[in-house]
């Protein structure tokens, strides 16, 4: 199961941050800058410690994949319909942490503004569903099938 975990949350994780690199190059950002963004959420200061801030940034995505990944992984171990059809259970999972991360857990840490922009909306939901929730999913199907 550790393994399956850790595997979900590389690929889910190199794809949502990858993402989000690309998407602060639209917009005109560093990516280095956008991940000492992520840092700030658990090290508010961090937006101000260079390729430290960076660095924890990385880390702290990684942590919270660690986290989506392992809440799926232990779910479909105790639900078995959740392997069964991983696109399904990806999209609707995918959709979930969407609602978490943007609707409470960034207004709390943040207080970003509600509702968000529709461009956000929809950049952060196909993150959270095609680059999150269905990796995590199919990952987890293909792995706990075969025990």
């Amino acid at each position: 199961m550790g393994r399956t975990i850790a595997l979900a949350t590389l690929v889910a994780g190199t794809l949502d941050i990858l993402f989000a690199a690309i998407l602060s190059l639209i917009n005109g950002r560093e990516p280095a800058a956008m991940l000492r963004s992520v840092a700030s959420g658990p090290f508010p200061g961090a937006s101000d410690w260079g390729a430290t801030g960076s660095a924890l940034g990385l880390l702290t995505h990684f942590v919270l994949m660690a986290i989506m990944a392992a809440v799926f992984v232990l779910a479909a171990r105790a639900r078995q319909m959740l392997i069964e059809q991983p696109i399904k259970w990806g999209v609707i999972y995918g959709f979930v942490t969407y609602v978490v991360m943007n609707l409470i857990v960034l207004p709390l840490r943040f207080g970003v503004p509600l509702p968000p922009k529709p461009i956000s909306i929809a950049t952060q939901l196909f993150a959270h569903i095609v680059l999150v929730g269905i990796p995590i999913a199919l990952i987890a199907a293909r792995r706990l099938r075969s025990r």
